[in-house]
């Protein structure tokens, strides 16, 4: 193992024992609804309604995962992007493909009427996507709860990293959330249940920077098959798996794919080869803890400047600021 690998280790493991150990993210904790919704075990409802959504519908999972991280990274981790409106987050062009807001409203409607104005929308963005990863196969994590709903969402806030970006201003976008290169590298294993539109890929497969040629990166049998999926005259937006392996399962393969120049995203396949990930990469692709390790990235990722206390609110409904 080499140096900057054993480095990377042992800052996972301790976010992991971290994630586990029921320590808190500034005010957040593991169990903060315990005796705060009467009899009712919040977490229970929030599992039972995301469970029933899943077996109707197992692409929920990417789709939580994105809402978290869209969320998270704009203003922290307010759910501000449950927001309606003109000009809010959810107009915002990186946006408009978001989706779960329903499963996220009938949550809320349970909670509501279990215990009125007690569980924020935000935690309940955070609890129904840790459940919707174990659903999908990944490791079950503790989720620390205790966040407050933000009341202002704007679409100019929306700077969120491109699929295009480079390696390197990635782990500064990264770094000014406090995540650090390994959370980052883990963070993006939410692609192994991800999908995106040939549109946003498409210079790969015909005119990769503007030469008239595919990226020479991508794995021939890749790009085959993905001019098939995308023709290059085609006005209809097909979309791809992100994981050519295991598309519907929260798992390890996505980084394997990675190292065969299997990555459909320019940004991915980068990850494979750059200097500053790539032995991440390659340790994360035959370890057998990456579920652990994803989960404690995701803690991490949700603690990202969070309101508790007296700050922000809980909404009445997670589409409206209360009045």
């Amino acid at each position: 193992m080499s140096k900057v690998t054993a480095a990377f280790t042992l800052v996972v493991t301790g976010l992991v024992f971290a994630a586990l150990s029921g320590h808190c993210h500034g005010q957040l904790q593991a169990g903060f609804y315990l005796g705060k919704c009467g009899y009712n075990d919040v977490e229970g409802i929030v599992k039972g309604i995301v469970k029933s959504w899943y077996k109707n519908d197992t692409t929920i999972t990417a789709a939580l995962l994105r809402m978290q991280f869209h969320d998270c990274f704009v203003k922290g981790c307010d759910a501000s992007i449950l927001l309606d409106g003109n000009d809010t987050e959810k107009t915002a062009i990186p946006n408009l493909s978001v989706r779960g807001y329903d499963l996220i409203d009938a949550i809320k409607a349970a909670l509501e009427k279990a215990c009125p104005q007690v569980v924020s929308c935000a935690d309940i963005i955070v609890m129904a996507t840790r459940d919707a990863v174990s659903l999908s196969g990944g490791a079950p994590y503790i989720v620390q709860t205790g966040r407050r709903d933000g009341r202002v969402s704007l679409a100019s806030n929306v700077d969120l990293p491109s699929p295009k970006i480079s390696v390197v201003d990635s782990v500064t976008a990264f770094a000014k959330k406090g995540l650090n290169i390994v959370d980052m590298v883990y963070l993006l294993g939410g692609h192994t249940v991800g999908i995106a539109h040939c549109s946003v890929f498409k210079d790969r497969l015909y005119n990769f920077n503007n030469t008239g040629r595919p990226d020479p990166s991508m794995n021939l049998g890749l790009l085959f098959f993905l001019r098939l999926k995308c023709p290059k005259d085609s006005t209809f937006d097909n979309t791809a798996n992100l994981d050519q392996s295991t598309p519907a399962r929260v798992d390890n393969y996505y980084y394997q794919q990675l190292l065969l120049r299997n990555g459909v995203l320019q940004f991915d396949q980068q990850m494979a080869v750059d200097s500053l990930t790539r032995d991440t990469v390659k340790a994360i692709a035959w370890r057998s803890d990456f579920g652990t390790k994803f989960g404690a990235a995701m803690v991490k990722l949700g603690a990202v400047d969070v309101l508790t206390g007296s700050y922000g609110e809980i909404r009445k409904s997670c589409r409206l600021a209360n009045t």
